[in-house]
């Protein structure tokens, strides 16, 4: 059995094992491989029977020019970056990672927001310049500090992420105001179901944790933050399409909107022409919300499952 991980380094740049999925068979582990150019991909499929891939592309070429390849393996939830129809019309199963970052992007979205709050890293770094050991008092600030106790946090998309965003949130003694298409019961135990106009309205600080579908592309956007409150917070750590950026960047400017976190833009790597960039206020990370230690083990230990169903045959995971 041969075995091909097309880019395995974000994964695991070094600090895990790939056991696993060696125990299977002859394993082939890339740390990049091109995203355009598809004759690198073919090449380095090559007569591999089981695929991985992350963000590598498997088009409708790749799969006719790689005829060995039985099994494709993503190694992550979102699974557009496979031509999962033809995947399926060629009797290929194509298996997803469904859960790994919770715990993980939960605690990250709050951790943005009690950046914006507090500024840690900036004051931190002014006492290491000297700032404080020059200063005439005992303490100083040099931005404003937000309590979040008695505010309300409105999340859009309130499934298994949104919600654990909202424990944490209602550990804070915040008020939790959600909106999502479907209503379950876990999540009425930590928050109130609200149209989307009533979030948008009576939140202090606006969550983001809803797929990408073409009706939510661009949903933060002129008129929807015409209808926020003056001076919100925006954290978004779930699709960078989600947000119109020049729209946020101008919010952000005119202090409609207090302060962004944000760990995804539209394009990734961030391109430097990207408004928000030079947004007043705006706190952006490399797309890492879902990268502990913990969840990228749990990627790896569940592609080693999926990999392990299949050979058993009866595939897990299965998105096709």
């Amino acid at each position: 059995m041969k075995i091909v991980v097309l880019d395995g380094y974000t994964e695991n740049p070094g600090d895990l094992s790939w056991n696993a999925l060696e125990t299977l068979g002859e394993l082939r582990v890339y740390d990049r491989t091109s995203l355009t150019d598809e004759a690198e991909i073919i090449s380095r499929v090559g007569e591999a029977e089981m695929v991985f891939t992350n963000k590598t592309p498997i088009s409708r070429r790749v799969i006719d020019a790689c005829p060995h390849m039985k099994f494709i393996g993503v190694l992550a939830t979102g699974y557009n970056v496979v031509d999962v129809a033809y995947a399926r019309e060629k009797e290929i199963p194509v298996s997803n990672i469904p859960v790994y970052g919770t715990a993980a992007v939960g605690q990250f979205a709050i951790a943005m927001l009690l950046e914006i709050c507090h500024h840690v890293a900036a004051h931190s770094e002014s006492v290491h310049q000297g700032k404080w050991e020059r200063c005439q008092d005992w303490c100083y600030w040099d931005y404003p500090l937000i309590e979040l106790d008695g505010k309300t946090l409105g999340i859009i998309g309130f499934g298994r992420i949104g919600q654990q965003t909202g424990k944490i949130a209602r550990a804070l003694g915040m008020n939790v105001l959600a909106h999502d298409r479907y209503e379950n019961e876990s999540g009425r135990a930590i928050g109130t179901y609200v149209d989307l106009d009533t979030l948008l309205g009576k939140s202090d600080v606006i969550a983001l944790h809803c797929p990408l579908f073409p009706e939510t592309e661009g949903m933060i956007n002129q008129t929807t933050i015409a209808k926020m409150k003056d001076g919100v917070i925006l954290l978004n750590n779930s699709r960078g399409q989600l947000v119109v950026e020049q729209d946020l960047a101008d919010a952000l400017n005119s202090g409609k909107i207090y302060a962004a976190g944000l760990d995804v833009v539209s394009t990734e790597p961030i391109r430097g022409d990207n408004p928000l960039l030079h947004a007043k206020n705006c706190f952006i990370t490399p797309h890492i919300s879902w990268a502990s230690r913990e969840s990228r083990q749990r990627i790896m230990d569940c592609a080693a499952e999926n990999a392990r169903a299949y050979l058993a045959g009866a595939p897990i995971n299965v998105v096709n």
